[in-house]
């Protein structure tokens, strides 16, 4: 039989082609979405390329101490969705494939989202579709496997009958990984280097770990090659 590799990962709002390689490297992908939401993280921010160099685009929320990321509202007093779209069109309408991804980009983001979670998942399988990854993607707060770090993603994995685990590099710094060896399972680290392509501003110079947006709007279906995947 073949291997079940399982990737895990945090919910993040548009992001980079390095979370997408991660998605298509895996067998099932599971968005740990029962975890302390993040201040100033990528669970509800990320960057886009501008004229002037790089550019955050930022979601507001209401957060509470503690809370868990499945449990995060976003503040309905601000105009966040027409300024993010606003600032796409400013700064990628000229981009060869803008106009094949932008209509749906903005009705997810125009949607009536309650949740950043929502939010989040909406973009995300919008972009791995657009990308051509058909990896099963489940959150891991219906998998019920209880707290811990390490022991949480051995859990998992034993739960979706998983022989090997694939990480993110920076997973060796605080995995513990006898406890992977005693489950029997199998230890992989993602190997992605940002891959450079043409895009817009030039003058800028080129700007790596950007948001997936920058990708789909200069490279199209083009930018499968760029994770990886045929094109």
């Amino acid at each position: 039989m073949s291997p079940v590799i399982v990737a895990i990962h945090q919910p993040q709002y548009l992001p980079y082609l390095g979370f997408f390689h991660k998605l298509a490297q895996c067998d099932v992908f599971v968005v740990l979405d029962d975890v302390q939401f993040q201040k100033n993280g990528l669970q509800n921010r990320n960057k886009i390329k501008t004229c002037k160099g790089w550019q955050w685009l930022t979601v507001p929320v209401l957060q509470r101490a503690d809370q868990t990321i499945k449990e995060v509202r976003l503040n309905p007093q601000t105009r966040w969705s027409r300024k993010h779209w606003s600032a796409l069109v400013t700064n990628y309408s000229k981009a060869p494939f803008f106009a094949l991804y932008g209509d749906s980009i903005r009705e997810i983001l125009q949607a009536e989202h309650e949740y950043l979670g929502s939010l989040d998942m909406a973009l995300v399988r919008f972009c791995a579709q657009a990308l051509g990854i058909e990896t099963p993607m489940t959150m891991s707060s219906e998998l019920k496997v209880g707290p811990g770090k390490t022991q949480r993603l051995v859990n998992i994995c034993q739960a979706l009958n998983a022989d090997t685990y694939l990480s993110g590099p920076g997973g060796k710094r605080y995995m513990e990984m006898e406890l992977f060896e005693r489950a029997g399972l199998t230890v992989k680290f993602q190997e992605f280097t940002s891959p450079v392509y043409a895009q817009q501003f030039a003058d800028q110079g080129f700007l790596p770990n950007l948001s997936v947006l920058d990708a789909l709007f200069c490279c199209g279906p083009e930018a499968r090659a760029l994770i990886g995947l045929d094109a």
